[in-house]
């Protein structure tokens, strides 16, 4: 029921159940309202109470209290403090005001009536004033230490303490016994001052007698013990708001990306172990690896293995270290549903040793290879039943790899048979380092050291078995050295009788020289992650791997080693940030576990089940233990994040109709957080969802285009589908390929696909030009300021498929790009630098004639007001040789200054309405015909401007957003958030209606139009900036309802 974007906070009436009225107040408003239980669906919902909604009070409202009988105590701006009656058509009961307060940033009222009410302000001094309302000529008390202006305050009465937050990036704790008890000065004293935010504390609040604070950097700091106690990180922006459950102690944070999460407290749980153990390994170790959560295997540097039993807490000998030799590899595999693990370790002379690790004694004995074993490990395999059996692969010399099928029988010699043959491609790290099986499909993806990601066929493996029979003692006891040195006869001796295969799909490098760390297959899809910072999701099309996407999780993550998705639909990484290693949540944005370890290039191993985590590493030649008890997940995400800074840019996708789920709206935004993030809108709900945030850009995100259409490839009728095109810093330009669908399963009922299709940065592009030192050296720190696809380029035209991409460029150039789709290429055609300054808006229209005399025409505006017109045909289909842009067919001088928004539409007569909106507020409207000259259909194209049309101070501010809704009708909107309403007459344009908007610094807009049952046109159109705001209307009523605001 509130439409305000100034929300300052909300107070809760006291009461021993629920509470049953919220009092809201905000810039220089105030409103209660109802908490009432008679929903739908039987849950809460807020209704306005008191005789309506939003009451203005003619001063800054920055604190209310909840009084006897209902009533409020306000504390208003100049140092005011009021006692206010709000039912009826509210009134004024009592005021006070305090000389010598100065300006006041925030404020925390206390006291049960008039006579004990107290006020204490934080002012922009930096001091802290203290007054009673019965006696407010001066200030009671002044506390002084904060070096900025106070934002934030906190009392708790029952103790006398009072937080505050400042700008200075501190949090004090001050002792002031009861605010508005005694006569006097009253005394005061600082007992505590906390630092350890990177920007300005915004919230504070007592958790008992210590402070829990919220920054701007993002992070809710709990204080104790002289410094942090817990750190708790996920908002992707600044912190604004904080509040404390005190009965179960959970807080609410809040903050710039438009997220809501809340926090519960972690219970103190005893700790087996301490919090990093040394275990006192018998021999300097090689290799660590976890069985289970009490088990720990060592291999030595001259090949023994040893377990660490947790229950006994003492090392026992597995493997003498003659048995396996130096330079020995390990993996393990536990089989699932039984309490036993399959062990397979390889020495550096070929030898590969095979026990079940309840009874090391019995094991089989192979040589693999002539040299030394590289690479080891096991994967499950379908058709394999996982109780029993599992799939080895090992690599030895010259990149020959195999796969063992290997069975476990209780009291033998594990089984093993041959099944394949694999030959890796040249490199000067020859050897894989994971694979993975795909289910039903016959096929083999492994990673190898060199980065590369391989695809192999199972299915023409025919196979060899044949039975270990070299059985040491068929007892528990240590394998010892085989006196004789002589391994069994086995069906590796016959490998030779299979062929080496070659993969059949090699994505060379993909990783990086530092190697792929592991493959994943989930829900049909692969995915590989990498020493390079970032995992890749692929899949499998016509038996070749195709890269579908890449994403880097987080900042600083320079080392991802493996995905694990959990049965609640979160993902989790795990990899090294600097020297400690850590397990990053996806689906709230948090480090779940951080242990210092120093580094990933050590040997160390990772188990997580419900019970319990544990990691173990190697660090000064002994192995060291970290144990902690699992606990449930801290952080509840209620609302989910959007973007961390503001909102440059957003484009409307289309609407979906999903079974049982109201019209969902999709939408796509840039951010300067430097990623673009698809999300959908329910027109029942008042939030957003995302389905998929796009990380690939390295700087911020300030355009965005689609190209999509029943005559654009991959255009679907299942769903929504369009390349989307997004630019912003760095002359950077990435191109996807988005598939939306309906999903009646999950949360959002809508499933996005997205594929990368192709980049482009200007740096690269000069970089690899041979005549490079004859040319000007292109300014890296280029911005595309917009985009436009060129409509209407047809096969007819073109020999190959282009699309094409219009790019205004802050260099003062207008650029064109080309993307060849199949071949994943983005290039540059053509450019001009005829406007000399920042060009600002790009628009792309066709002039729609047969396709041999088909005109493609663009329009950009710059910071000097002009706007011009170019033919671009020309450029667009001189294949292969793109030469520069011609001259413009006309400029026209718009405005005085820069042009902010730029839109193109066509009239029903053929003619071309031009509308911009620029920096001084005015707002310019051209019409214009375009035709052909006389002669062949190559003669030139003639441009004519019809009429012009201009609104000077249309707007207080810059106009940035504009569109045409039809040929009467436009609409415009502006930074002094106003949306208004025009009607274009000849020669004069009449404002129909405004309305305001509540997002602050208006960046874009974007507009639709819907026909609804009925026939009816209904338009909408959505605003971004410091957030977003959609607004809607019928084709009569301008403006006057259907507004939400995320």
């Amino acid at each position: 029921p509130i439409k305000r974007g100034d929300t300052g906070g909300l107070r809760a009436e006291p009461g021993p159940g629920p509470a049953a009225r919220v009092a809201v107040f905000g810039g220089r408003w105030l409103a209660v309202l109802a908490v009432r239980r008679d929903g739908a669906c039987g849950g809460p919902r807020l209704a306005a109470c008191g005789g309506g909604a939003a009451r203005e009070l003619g001063a800054r409202v920055w604190e209310v209290r909840w009084m006897a009988g209902g009533r409020l105590a306000l504390a208003l701006g100049g140092g005011t403090v009021a006692l206010y009656e709000w039912r009826g058509g509210g009134r004024w009961l009592r005021r006070a005001s305090c000389g010598g307060a100065g300006a006041l940033r925030c404020a925390v009222l206390a006291g049960v009536g008039w006579a004990r009410l107290a006020l204490a302000a934080g002012t922009a001094t930096g001091a802290v004033v203290v007054w009673r309302a019965a006696a407010a000529a001066a200030p009671q008390r002044q506390l002084r230490g904060h070096r900025g202006a106070v934002l934030a305050l906190c009392y708790a009465a029952s103790r006398g303490l009072l937080a505050s937050a400042s700008e200075d990036r501190s949090v004090r704790l001050w002792a002031v016994g009861e605010l508005g008890g005694g006569e006097g000065d009253g005394a005061s004293a600082c007992l505590l001052v906390c630092y350890g935010h990177g920007a300005r504390v915004a919230a504070v609040v007592l958790r008992g007698p210590l402070p829990v604070s919220a920054g701007e950097d993002g992070a809710c700091l709990e204080w104790g013990g002289g410094g942090v106690r817990r750190a708790r990180r996920g908002h992707r922006g600044a912190l604004r708001a904080l509040a404390l459950r005190p009965a179960g102690g959970r807080l609410a944070t809040g903050g710039d990306d438009g997220g809501v999460r809340l926090w519960r407290p972690r219970r103190a749980a005893p700790e087996a172990f301490p919090v990093v153990a040394a275990l006192g390994a018998p021999e300097r170790p090689r290799a660590v690896l976890l069985v289970g959560p009490r088990r720990v295997l060592a291999l030595s540097e001259t090949g023994g293995l040893a377990t660490f039993e947790a229950a006994q807490g003492r090392w026992e000998p597995v493997l003498h270290p003659t048995a396996s030799g130096p330079r020995a590899v390990l993996a393990a595999a536990p089989l699932h549903g039984r309490d036993e693990t399959l062990c397979a370790v390889a020495g550096g002379d070929g030898r590969l040793l095979l026990f079940a690790l309840s009874r090391p004694g019995a094991a089989a004995k192979h040589r693999l290879f002539e040299g030394a074993v590289h690479g080891l490990s096991w994967a499950p395999r379908p058709g394999l039943p996982p109780a029993t059996a599992a799939a080895l692969l090992a690599s030895g010399p010259d990149g020959e790899m195999l796969w063992l099928d290997v069975t476990h029988r209780p009291g033998q010699a594990p089984w093993v048979r041959l099944m394949g043959r694999y030959l890796l491609p040249p490199c000067k790290q020859r050897w894989h380092t994971c694979a993975a099986f795909l289910p039903q499909e016959g096929l083999l993806v492994c990673g190898d050291r060199r980065g590369s990601l391989l695809l192999f066929s199972c299915s023409s493996s025919s196979g060899s078995a044949a039975e270990s029979t070299n059985i040491a003692n068929g007892g528990t006891d240590p394998v010892v050295e085989d006196s004789s040195n002589e391994l069994e006869p086995s069906c590796l001796l016959h490998k030779g009788a299979l062929p080496l295969e070659s993969p059949l799909s090699v994505l060379f490098g993909l990783h990086g020289k530092t190697g792929v760390t592991s493959v994943t297959i989930h829900r049909g899809y692969i995915y590989s992650t990498g020493r390079d910072g970032v995992y890749r999701q692929l899949r499998l099309q016509d038996q070749q791997l195709e890269v579908l996407q890449k994403h880097r999780p987080c900042k600083g993550l320079q080392w991802i080693e493996e995905l694990r998705f959990t049965s609640d639909g979160d993902l989790l990484v795990l990899g090294f940030h600097a020297d400690n290693f850590v397990v990053w949540s996806s689906r709230t944005g948090e480090n779940l576990h951080c242990i210092p370890c120093g580094g990933g290039h050590r040997s160390w191993s990772y188990y997580s089940s419900p019970l319990a985590e544990v990691f173990t590493f190697i660090k000064s030649g002994d192995v060291m233990l970290y144990h902690r008890e699992a606990e449930p997940c801290e952080q509840q995400v209620l609302l989910a994040s959007l973007h961390g800074r503001e909102i440059t840019c957003v484009r409307h996708l289309g609407a979906m109709e999903v079974p049982g789920h109201a019209t969902l709206n999709v939408f796509v935004t840039g951010s300067e957080d430097t990623t673009a993030c698809v999300l959908v809108l329910s027109e029942n709900s008042q939030a957003a969802m995302p389905l998929a945030r796009l990380s690939d850009h390295i700087s911020s995100v300030r355009a965005l285009a689609f190209a999509m259409g029943p005559g654009d490839e991959g255009f679907g009728d299942e769903g929504l589908s369009a390349l989307l095109f997004s630019a912003g810093g760095r002359a950077q330009i990435e191109c996807y390929q988005l598939l939306c669908t309906g999903d009646t399963v999950s949360k959002s009922a809508v499933a996005c696909q997205v594929i990368h299709v192709a980049s482009h940065r200007l740096d690269k592009h000069w970089e690899q030009k041979k005549n490079r030192h004859k040319l000007v050296k292109m300014d890296p720190e280029t911005r595309y300021m917009s985009l436009s696809v060129v409509p209407g380029t047809t096969t007819k035209q073109l020999p190959t498929p282009w699309k094409f991409l219009a790019a205004a460029c802050s260099d003062g150039s207008v650029r064109i790009f080309g993307l060849l789709e199949a071949a994943r290429k983005l290039v540059l055609v053509a450019e001009s630098f005829h406007h000399q300054r920042c060009v600002l808006k790009v628009e792309a229209f066709l002039l729609p004639l047969h396709p041999p005399s088909r005109r493609h025409l663009l329009c950009s505006a710059a910071t000097d007001g002009s706007v011009a017109f170019w033919d671009i045909t020309v450029a667009l289909l001189t294949e292969p040789v793109f030469p520069a842009l011609d001259t413009p067919l006309v400029t026209i001088m718009a405005h005085s200054c820069g042009v902010n928004s730029l839109h193109i539409r066509k009239t029903p007569e053929g003619q071309y309405l031009v509308a911009s909106g620029s920096d001084d507020g005015s707002i310019h409207v051209c019409l214009l015909e375009v035709a052909l000259g006389r002669g062949e259909a190559a003669a030139g194209t003639c441009l004519q401007v019809l009429e012009r049309v201009s609104r000077p101070c249309a707007h207080a501010a810059h106009v940035t957003g504009i569109r045409v809704l039809r040929p009467d009708l436009l609409l415009s909107a502006s930074v002094d958030q106003r949306l208004t309403l025009w009607n274009r007459l000849p020669g004069e344009l009449v404002p129909l209606s405004s309305t305001f908007f509540h997002v602050p610094d208006l960046a874009e807009l974007d507009c639709w139009e819907v026909v609804e049952a009925g026939g009816d046109l209904r338009y909408y159109c959505v605003l971004c900036g410091q957030g977003l705001e959609i607004h809607g209307c019928g084709a009569q009523n301008w403006w006057s309802q259907g507004r939400r605001q995320m």
